[in-house]
């Protein structure tokens, strides 16, 4: 039976084995003091502090409604970047923490907000912009983040050196 606790440590070990692929080390921390990874990219010469947020599979929206992901986290976020990931695609965005909370659609008197968008792509109606859908995601993903967030080159993939 996996776990909430499963969830998230392989949330956690997505980002690593993600950041590592790119050249950033990264390492988890053991203490729950809102902060799981700290992450040093040498392009950059410093290290940044992480919190993952984990969902194992998209879910309907209000239980019957369309496929959708959300996360929630504090709003007093004290790390400097935000990863979300979805295991069952192995996707990971990553959000400073001022974009989270400006993209966070709910936010209650606990101090929690929420990040969510649907899965599907965004249907066809002029003037609309809300709710954020799957696609409007796509510069969050985080292997378009790496050069502005962690300061290094990032090389194309087999697949695009083949196609060049």
């Amino acid at each position: 039976m996996t776990t909430s606790q499963h969830i998230g440590a392989a949330g956690e070990l997505l980002v690593q084995y993600r950041l590592v692929k790119l050249g950033i080390d990264s390492a988890r921390l053991t203490t729950d003091s809102g902060v799981d990874l700290a992450a040093y990219a040498p392009g950059s010469a410093s290290a940044s502090t992480i919190q993952v947020k984990t969902q194992a599979v998209p879910s309907p929206s209000g239980g019957k409604g369309a496929l959708s992901v959300g996360f929630f986290f504090p709003d007093d976020l004290r790390a400097e970047l935000l990863a979300v990931t979805l295991l069952s695609e192995d996707t990971v965005w990553l959000f400073t923490r001022d974009e989270a909370r400006a993209l966070a659609q709910q936010h209650n008197r606990r101090g929690m907000r929420q990040l969510y968008w649907y899965m599907e792509p965004r249907p066809v109606r002029a003037g609309v912009t809300s709710p954020l859908h799957s696609g409007d995601l796509a510069p969050y993903l985080l292997e378009h983040r790496i050069g502005e967030l962690f300061g290094i080159d990032v090389l194309p993939s087999s697949d695009e050196e083949a196609a060049g």
